[in-house]
């Protein structure tokens, strides 16, 4: 328990920090955000923002998460550094897609298939570790079953399709908070709720650990208290991040900081054995990459727009409402959401024991 307070603690203080020393030598650098024409015009005045905010929430997480350890005698587990690792593979590959955005003084930075193609090779060296590594109690960080609130019985998919639905995870989760990274403070604030939310879950799976075949109220998950640690960790550095980045923001977090706070929360998902729960508690993210795909697919077929605009933030804008407005609205949602996935994993853990 203690390892979480110094986790968030650490993360917090090094992201608050941290960021406006970024903001401060970007700004020197000329490090500033292109912003697409096509999109709203209030968004014109952010053009020349320093971007790449998301190396803080990176740096911060690691040192939340280090420190935590070097604290405490919990030891660092296989699920912890995968899950840090995944994180940091898909900054890294945002981190490119935001130099060549700023070196080429352009909206659009990775070609789609080289960003596709450093995405899907992050996801699969997680996914192929992830099915490895067991305990003493023979449990490895994933599981080549299917999850909601824990492994649905009689579900197998076999290593192969573990791999190939573990990568899928991985892949529509690093897009759909990089969709939703579009307003100040936006990813950050829904960010820092969900991880909060699994903050949650990863203790109450720890209180509550068993092996298998055990009394059915008990959850059988390889390292939770870690991963407890790890969410902990990155909740803090989003939320001092959050405190430059909220309207009107200082920095943005990039692709850098959205692809991997997405293949965080994935990552997450999949070693406490709740890949599906993620679609409720992280409603928001599913709701904007749905818009984007809802919008090309009408489009391509009748030349007509569902929306105004998408990702879907973008809808509200356009209608007349102030960004804060969205932004703030939005994290609501969030609230909502992140309450309804806590109250089903609640309910199933009572109803089974």
């Amino acid at each position: 328990m203690r390892g979480i307070f110094v986790a968030v603690g650490v993360s917090l203080a090094v992201s608050i920090l941290l960021t406006p020393y970024l903001i401060r030598a970007f700004i020197v650098k000329g490090v500033g955000q292109e912003i697409r024409e096509d999109g709203p015009s209030s968004h014109q005045r952010k053009r020349g923002t320093p971007t790449m905010g998301g190396v803080a929430i990176v740096a911060a997480t690691w040192c939340g998460y280090l420190i935590a350890h070097s604290l405490t005698p919990d030891p660092i587990t296989a699920s912890g550094v995968l899950v840090m690792c995944l994180m940091t593979s898909l900054g890294l590959v945002g981190f490119l897609d935001d130099y060549i955005k700023i070196y080429r003084s352009r909206s659009l930075g990775l070609g789609k298939v080289a960003k596709s193609g450093g995405q899907l090779l992050s996801a699969v060296a997680f996914s192929v570790l992830a099915l490895n590594f067991p305990n003493s109690s023979g449990l490895t960080p994933a599981s080549t079953g299917v999850s909601f609130l824990r492994d649905i019985p009689g579900v197998a998919l076999g290593t192969f399709g573990s791999v190939v639905f573990l990568v899928v995870i991985v892949y529509a989760w690093s897009n759909a908070v990089n969709l939703t990274d579009g307003l100040d403070g936006l990813a950050a604030g829904v960010g820092a709720l969900i991880l909060g939310i699994y903050v949650i879950i990863s203790f109450w799976q720890f209180r509550n650990l068993c092996l298998p075949a055990a009394e059915p109220g008990c959850f059988v998950v390889r390292d939770p208290l870690d991963l407890a640690v790890v969410a902990a960790a990155a909740m803090g550095a989003c939320v001092g991040f959050l405190w430059w980045n909220a309207a009107p923001a200082r920095i943005f977090m990039g692709d850098t900081g959205s692809l991997a706070l997405g293949g965080l929360l994935a990552g997450i998902s999949i070693a406490s054995r709740t890949e599906l729960l993620l679609i409720v508690v992280g409603a928001v993210f599913v709701v904007e990459a749905l818009s984007v795909v809802l919008q090309v697919s009408v489009f391509r077929t009748s030349k007509r727009r569902l929306f105004r605009m998408a990702p879907f933030h973008h809808h509200f804008e356009l209608g007349g409402w102030a960004e804060t407005t969205v932004i703030i609205r939005f994290w609501l949602l969030a609230v909502i959401s992140c309450s309804l996935g806590l109250g089903l994993f609640y309910g199933d853990w009572s109803a089974a024991g």
